[in-house]
């Protein structure tokens, strides 16, 4: 069975903190869905334009991930309800939840940070409530990838590749992008 993922993209997102999952996880075989938060057309930071698969919802089966990207646009996230429940459900069903940027802060406020390693933009590291930063680009702990920002999306992509599929198939993705750490 195809491990499956969501990313749910606010108004406001970092369009590369965004794409880049999208594209790796697709390129390992891991089928992405794109929800939107506002609706079917979300408006990156950098004002791109992007067609979401669907509107988010809390119905339907939950995926073996989610995903979300910062960016200005990690406030609505941070502000949604549906959101945060959705957050709480996927970890206390043990899926993994990923986070890049700012976005950890969704996590500090879904509670699922508390006695956790984690890891976000510089002058969030009071939005993780309770958790103990570190200072590298990526983190995992437990069920729960954080990393720092757009420099750190391909790491946090293949990071979660790896958690999802395993190291041989993040190194195989790696490798098709000349991607070296």
């Amino acid at each position: 069975m195809n491990k499956t993922a969501w990313t749910i993209l606010a108004d406001g997102f970092e369009e590369v903190e965004a794409i880049t999952p999208i594209d790796l996880l697709r390129r390992a075989g891991i089928e992405v869905t794109v929800l939107g938060l506002s609706g079917r057309e979300i408006k990156g930071s950098h004002s791109i334009i992007v067609k979401t698969d669907a509107s988010f919802s809390l119905q339907g089966p939950l995926p073996d991930a989610v995903i979300l990207p910062g960016g200005p646009g990690h406030k609505n996230l941070l502000n949604s309800a549906a959101v945060i429940e959705f957050v709480q459900k996927m970890f206390q069903e043990k899926r993994l939840c990923a986070a890049i940027c700012a976005a950890p802060s969704v996590f500090g406020k879904a509670g699922i940070l508390m006695g956790k390693k984690a890891t976000c933009f510089p002058g969030y590291e009071d939005k993780l409530a309770n958790a103990t930063f570190v200072d590298v680009p990526v983190v995992t702990d437990g069920t729960v990838i954080t990393s720092r920002g757009a420099g750190t999306a391909v790491p946090f992509s293949l990071e979660i590749i790896g958690y999802l599929m395993g190291s041989h198939a993040a190194e195989s993705v790696a490798s098709t992008i000349i991607y070296k750490p």
